[in-house]
Formats: structure tokens, C-alpha cells, sequence
């Protein structure tokens, strides 16, 4: 009925749906599409409708990435199928007993922990930067790994800042974040850094220093270099890991394996340390934007695993 409509009414309609478009991230968009084309061309190949599919079908796709795929990866993969299923008027429901048993099954056959990011404290920041020279490469991944660090940034957030949504005063730097991973709305938000009490890991002495010698007056703040040190466009999400596993790997800093070396190790780092020193949730959650407290408490948990453990009561 919808696609016969028109005159202002179809056009509305039409509109609406280019805003439902956009309720997910454009990276989300990309690997749901990913996924979704993944899963039609299995049914194609096996003779079955993708679109609607039966939950048996979907729960047999699952069966067959068992072991291939970790536990967020088949979520994610449901996830994409019942994305498009509700977008195209035929829901699913992920937690169709039959979904629902084969991947508690396929979870307990094949599961492994999740390894979560490492957390990268101060103490693990400042071996990073201590393979940044003074170099145009160095001064800019110090600017970044800090920026990342303090302001408790997601990639997507710190290759999007631009520099006029940076100011500075005496007492430090301010980011106005357009958007993120959790605010497809829209609202934005301002995130405040302080200046350093030592000039070496200043946070936003590094990005002065950056912005001076790469004389970035407008654009993008972090972009990528030529060979010779000549400024090119805006990193991507990609280019932050690289930066990061390039640094860790000339400092010599390894994590241990029941994790992974990550970009959002240094989100995960701040939240970690914030909390060692003391900060409420409502701290944390306002610096970091988080807008549920059940994951907010699941860092703090992970944080004081050992310092709140009460074996400490233990006369040992």
C-alpha cells in the first residue's frame, strides 16, 4: 500500500523513511549490509528465502558459522538479518526458541571468554608516547593517544573532531562532539579536558603543539602524513588502530592474551583509572557519555575486581 502512495502524503512517507535510514551509524549501516548480504547469498545458494526467513532458517545460518565466528560476532549477524526484517515489514524475533537454543548450544560447544580491551592506564599511555619523537608522526599520535585518553574518546569521535569544535583557555581544552556511537539523535555533547600538571604528557599542550606545526587553522584535526612528513586528509577508524598497534609495538607494550590491544583500551583505560582514584558514576558517566549505569558499573566493576575483592579480609 505505502509504495502506491503519492502527492504529499508518498512524500512524506518517503521522507520518513530516509530518517529511519539513518537511526543507525553509518559503520553499524556497513556491516549490517555486510552481514545481510552474506546471509541472502547462503539461502540462495541452499534454495530458501532470505527475505521473510523461517527461524529455522536463520538458526541453521547461525549452526553453520559455529566455530568460525565468536559470540558478538553471531550476534551480530542475527542482529543484521532482524534489522532487515523489520525495516521490510516481515519482524523477526531473535529470541525465537529455536534462535534462542541453538545459539545457548552453539556458545557452549564453541565458546570462548570474550577478551575484552585492555585497559591503557597513564602508566601504559606514557610508554606509548615515549616512542613519539618530535617528528610531525610523533606529535601527532601524541596529540591523539592523549586526546583519546583523557577525553575517554571512541575512534569514531576522535578522527570526526574538527578544529573549530576545539577551544582553549588557561585552564585547558574543550571538544564539542557532533556525534557518536550512542547519540544518533543528534544532541551533542562538550567534553572538557584540564591541562597537565607535567608539560611532557599534557594532553593539551600536545595538541596546541600539533596544531601549531601542522598550522591547522580549520578541518580536520587529525589527518594522515606523506612519506615526507606533508599533511593528507582525515584518518579514519582504521588509521587509529594502526597508529596505536605501531606505537605499542615500539614501545615494547604487550597485553595480557585473555585480552586485546585496542583503540577503545584507552576509553576503557580512563574509565579503569578514574575510578581507581576515586570518581563517582555520575562522573564518569558525564565525561564519557554513557548513557546506561549498568554499564557504566560494569567498568567499575572490572576495575576494583582485585581492590574491592574480600580476600583482602584475609589474614594472609
Amino acid at each position: 500500500m505505502l509504495a502506491l502512495l503519492s502527492g504529499p502524503v508518498g512524500e512524506a512517507v518517503a521522507k520518513a523513511s530516509g530518517y529511519a535510514g539513518k537511526a543507525l551509524s553509518e559503520n553499524t549501516r556497513r556491516a549490517y549490509a555486510t552481514d545481510w548480504s552474506l546471509f541472502s547469498a547462503w539461502c540462495e545458494a541452499g534454495g530458501v528465502s532470505p527475505l521473510p526467513a523461517e527461524p529455522l532458517v536463520i538458526a541453521g545460518y547461525l549452526a553453520s558459522l559455529a566455530g568460525q565466528l565468536g559470540r558478538s560476532g553471531l550476534r551480530r549477524r542475527l542482529a543484521a538479518i532482524a534489522e532487515m526484517h523489520r525495516r521490510t515489514g516481515h519482524p523477526v524475533e531473535p529470541g525465537h526458541p529455536a534462535i534462542r537454543m541453538t545459539l545457548r548450544g552453539i556458545f557452549a560447544s564453541h565458546g570462548k571468554p570474550a577478551r575484552p580491551a585492555a585497559a591503557l592506564t597513564s602508566a601504559e599511555v606514557k610508554r606509548l608516547l615515549a616512542s613519539c619523537g618530535t617528528d610531525m608522526a610523533g606529535l601527532r599520535d601524541k596529540a591523539l593517544l592523549l586526546t583519546g585518553f583523557a577525553g575517554a574518546l571512541r575512534r569514531s569521535e576522535l578522527v570526526a573532531l574538527d578544529r573549530e569544535a576545539l577551544r582553549f583557555t588557561s585552564e585547558g581544552m574543550t571538544l564539542q562532539i557532533l556525534r557518536s556511537k550512542r547519540d544518533q539523535e543528534g544532541e551533542g555533547a562538550t567534553v572538557g579536558i584540564p591541562r597537565g600538571l607535567n608539560p611532557l604528557t599534557c594532553p593539551v599542550r600536545a595538541v596546541e603543539e600539533w596544531l601549531r606545526r601542522a598550522r591547522i587553522e580549520y578541518g580536520a584535526v587529525f589527518r594522515g602524513l606523506s612519506g615526507r612528513g606533508v599533511l593528507e586528509g582525515r584518518l579514519d577508524t582504521k588509521s587509529v588502530w594502526r597508529i596505536l598497534r605501531k606505537r605499542a609495538e615500539l614501545a615494547g607494550l604487550t597485553v595480557d592474551e585473555t585480552e586485546r590491544l585496542s583503540p577503545h583500551g584507552l576509553r576503557a583505560g580512563f574509565i579503569t583509572e578514574a575510578y581507581l582514584k576515586g570518581a563517582l558514576d555520575e562522573q564518569v558517566m558525564h565525561h564519557t557519555r554513557q548513557k546506561s549505569i549498568a554499564t557504566t558499573q560494569g567498568y567499575r566493576r572490572r576495575a576494583k575486581i582485585t581492590q574491592d575483592s574480600p580476600a583482602r579480609l584475609l589474614d594472609l
